[in-house]
């Protein structure tokens, strides 16, 4: 037995898809970064020093990830690895000068317009919507689902080839339903 709001559901989930695809797209577009790519530049920053295993604790992806994404990043010499002076065995990580650069002119990872709408909607308000997405999490069985926090599609720990791939290649037809 469906609920007679599946569909309307449905497509509110697909045009918030297409939503995440195309500001990714704009992000890649103009900063050669995927958003996981910018969340981890910008928590790098706001803790001036953290390792990757905190780093992957702190916005939700498996430590795997998060390598191919400072692989990409120290590639770019946004950011740099070095070793703990203390325990050797630990990789302390911090921005370059670049990567502090390019923390300072990018945007919100998070769509501007939602950002912008959310930071005017009373608090309870915002912890409402919070609450229902994550119940929607809940009811997909999505919770161990590798999720950054922030809004983005595409390649996670993509490099600047894989992000010009992803720029080049059309979107998904089926991402953007109609009314």
């Amino acid at each position: 037995m469906s609920s007679r709001y599946e569909e309307s559901i449905l497509r509110s989930l697909r045009r918030i898809a297409r939503a995440v695809d195309l500001h990714s797209r704009r992000l890649a577009r103009k900063y050669e970064l995927t958003g996981p790519q910018l969340v981890c530049l910008r928590h790098i920053q706001r803790e001036a020093i953290t390792t990757p295993s905190a780093l992957a604790r702190a916005i939700h992806l498996s430590q795997g990830t998060v390598t191919g994404i400072l692989d990409r990043l120290e590639a770019r010499g946004l950011v740099s690895r070095e070793r703990s002076r203390h325990d050797k065995r630990r990789v302390l990580l911090q921005l370059t000068a670049s990567g502090e650069e390019l923390v300072a002119s990018a945007p919100s990872p998070l769509h501007e317009q939602l950002s912008t709408r959310l930071a005017v909607l009373p608090e309870g308000e915002q912890a409402t919507i919070d609450w229902i997405l994550h119940r929607v999490v809940t009811l997909m069985e999505a919770e161990d689902v590798d999720a950054a926090p922030m809004l983005s599609s595409g390649p996670v720990s993509a490099g600047p080839e894989a992000v010009a791939e992803f720029l080049d290649s059309p979107p998904d037809p089926d991402s953007n339903p109609k009314p």
